[in-house]
């Protein structure tokens, strides 16, 4: 891929072992599908899906599972030469289980420690960070060092970048991405600093009601848009579950979006097509309505799949769903890059 990138992630990666039978608890489990996983790293597939030329920072155990990660990313057309090994630290592995609509419950291996979680500022590639049009961190990599300092030193090349007025920087995406089991401390006010370090050189800020919450303080959504605000976004997306998303812009503008409608079968992978759709419309310049309604509908196709990684859509997928009942993939053109 020649050029700055449209899109580099920088965290989680590892696999998923997801149960093929919804309804039943993992000790009645028989079989299971392996996919690739990891938050940010799904997000890279999400949008690499959608036409955008993506890649993933991120750190593997030296293992047959980290081999497999490589195979996946370049399946799914994502540039993985910043995916590297740790010997001695094991691969992640995560399990769920699937009783649609609304409960998914997630069990983590990533003991003695996760590899992306030893990501070292040394380690980076400032300037290929610093070029890239969007680049997306995640608040997991802020849970423990190395990762919080590798991820707050990207973030300073970003900014460092935009002062001096170089390249062609659309967004630095901050995903708050609570996950209380991977702080030592597992308390919101412990990250809550740490947060704040990472929103200071954020540009777009996207997280659910509680993540806001460790975020900000706030509970409210216009509340919580106002305080990620203040901290120094310039874009805040608040997702509210089945009261969909508030996007607010620093200029004003603000859009109220409902969740496109879905027969949920496992809806953990549709946060991350959201966010690979949110990736996608910024970089073709979409305003805030335009840009929710395109990542709830991507949102949508995912949590009615079962996969995460491998359920991302392509955009006539997305097209298709936004036109309504009865249309074929391909008749409408507006999810084409840009």
């Amino acid at each position: 891929m020649a050029g700055p990138l449209d899109l580099i992630t920088m965290g989680r990666i590892g696999v998923d072992i997801y149960p093929l039978q919804t309804g039943v608890p993992l000790p009645r489990v028989e079989t299971f599908g392996k996919f690739l996983g990891g938050s940010p790293t799904n997000v890279a597939v999400a949008a690499a899906r959608l036409g955008r030329a993506a890649a993933v920072i991120s750190r593997t155990g030296q293992d047959p599972f980290g081999e497999y990660c490589h195979q996946a990313l370049r399946e799914f057309g994502v540039d993985d030469r910043w995916v590297t090994a740790v010997p001695g630290l094991p691969t992640p592995v995560t399990f769920c289980e699937i009783f649609p609509p609304d409960d998914f419950p997630l069990y983590f291996y990533r003991l003695p420690k996760a590899p992306d979680l030893v990501i070292r500022p040394e380690e980076l590639d400032l300037p290929a960070i610093a070029a890239a049009r969007v680049f997306w961190i995640s608040g997991t990599g802020l849970c423990d060092e190395p990762s919080r300092g590798a991820t707050l030193a990207a973030l300073r090349a970003r900014t460092d970048a935009g002062r001096g007025g170089r390249g062609g920087q659309v967004a630095t995406i901050f995903d708050l991405d609570w996950r209380p089991m991977f702080w030592p401390e597992g308390s919101p006010d412990a990250a809550r600093e740490h947060y704040r370090a990472a929103l200071a050189h954020a540009t777009v800020a996207v997280g659910n009601l509680a993540e806001c919450a460790v975020a900000t303080g706030a509970t409210e959504p216009r509340a919580c848009a106002d305080a990620l605000l203040a901290a120094g976004v310039e874009l805040a997306v608040v997702k509210q579950g089945p009261a969909g998303v508030l996007l607010a812009h620093r200029d004003g503008t603000t859009a109220e979006v409902p969740p496109h409608p879905v027969e949920v079968v496992n809806g953990l992978g549709a946060g991350d097509a959201f966010g690979g759709a949110l990736c996608h419309g910024l970089l073709a310049g979409w305003p805030p309505e335009r840009l929710a309604r395109y990542a709830n509908a991507a949102g949508a196709l995912v949590a009615g799949r079962l996969a995460c990684s491998a359920a991302m859509p392509y955009a006539d997928e997305v097209d298709a769903l936004l036109a309504g009942p009865g249309a074929e993939p391909g008749n409408a053109p507006q999810g084409s890059p840009s």
